[in-house]
């Protein structure tokens, strides 16, 4: 009897593509360290534990996501959500998107300003922890999803554009329960081509 074995993937942090201080007034360098240092890599080694030995191991982390449930898939999400929420930053950013991305904005929105303000009142209403996403579907339709926990629109075969964290570790040190203020803020560091980036790849 012969024991299967799986050639592990390596999942790791992603750096920060910005110094801890760099999006401030927006985001705080003491929320960064403690959202990108402890939380996010905590999930990160936590996976990595529960994945060791077993048919996981081999996987990208997005295909991890998808077929996973449970601990696993928490933690999976969890590493992804965030990997996407962090690059999403920028201490220079663009402030629009352009092309066929602002098309399709003001297609199905109206306006920019009439995006944002609908993620915005998404994210007042989302009850708990969780997050709130701007995602589109394999012909470049978007979509404002609301997801609980770990959640991800990943698992609905869309494709994760912005990444709005409410998890309270996300934002409570910079705004305490002004939950509002911190999604207006998170807008203010966004940098709309990185958007652009995830979108002309659909």
């Amino acid at each position: 009897m012969t024991l299967k074995t799986f050639a592990a993937a390596i999942i790791t942090v992603a750096e920060l593509p910005y110094a801890y201080d760099a999006l401030e007034p927006y985001i705080s360098a003491e929320t960064l360290h403690f959202h990108h240092d402890k939380h996010y890599a905590g999930y990160v080694a936590k996976l990595s534990e529960l994945i060791d030995g077993t048919r996981y191991a081999s996987l990208p982390l997005e295909d991890i996501v998808r077929q996973s449930d449970g601990a696993i898939f928490n933690n999976a999400a969890q590493a992804l959500n965030h990997e996407l929420f962090f690059a999403q930053f920028s201490p220079h950013p663009h402030h629009a998107p352009h092309g066929k991305l602002l098309r399709a904005i003001e297609l199905q929105f109206g306006s920019l300003h009439d995006l944002e303000k609908a993620m915005t009142s998404a994210s007042t209403m989302l009850f708990g922890s969780g997050w709130v996403w701007l995602a589109a579907d394999g012909d470049g339709v978007l979509y404002i999803v609301s997801k609980p926990n770990a959640e991800t629109p990943l698992t609905d075969g869309l494709h994760p554009l912005i990444a709005i964290d409410l998890w309270e570790h996300a934002y409570y040190l910079d705004y305490r329960n002004m939950r509002r203020d911190a999604v207006e803020g998170m807008f203010k560091a966004l940098d709309w081509a990185k958007v652009e980036e995830r979108y002309n790849k659909i």
